[in-house]
């Protein structure tokens, strides 16, 4: 990290995106148990998800990436949506299909990434609005 990012966000092992040293992230290795669920279907299951906190025009809700081998993949298809992100790169998007019926857009993976974010490349993430995301801690 530069001098400059480490003035400018102060945070220990951040990535951030080289034109804008405000946008960055930090990933973490999760080794609590994390799901994922959709109307009661249990999506992922991992204690080896990496949650990512995200700073860019607002502080982001915290992500989890699972490993696709702890993801049903079945109950995932890919869709056409593609979208850029400056800091990770380039995504691929995922419906999930449930007993009622698909649900659009509800995962996503970076397939091309960029540079040092490659710690996240082939990572499925899920979008909270629509799947029930938990991480098991010690008091849960």
């Amino acid at each position: 990290m530069s001098d400059l990012q480490s003035a400018v966000t102060l945070v220990k092992d951040g990535i951030h995106n080289p034109s804008e040293p405000r946008h960055f992230m930090r990933v973490i290795e999760c080794s609590n148990q994390v799901t994922a669920t959709l109307d009661g279907l249990e999506l992922a299951n991992s204690r080896r998800a990496l949650k990512v906190k995200e700073v860019g025009f607002d502080i982001y809700d915290t992500v989890f990436y699972f490993p696709r081998e702890d993801v049903s993949m079945a109950h995932l298809s890919k869709n056409e949506k593609s979208t850029h992100c400056p800091l990770k790169g380039d995504t691929e998007y995922f419906d999930i299909q449930t007993d009622d019926g698909q649900k659009e857009n509800l995962a996503w993976s970076y397939d091309r990434t960029i540079g040092i974010a490659d710690v996240i490349k082939n990572y499925i993430g899920f979008d909270t609005r629509g799947v029930q995301v938990t991480e098991y801690t010690a008091g849960s």
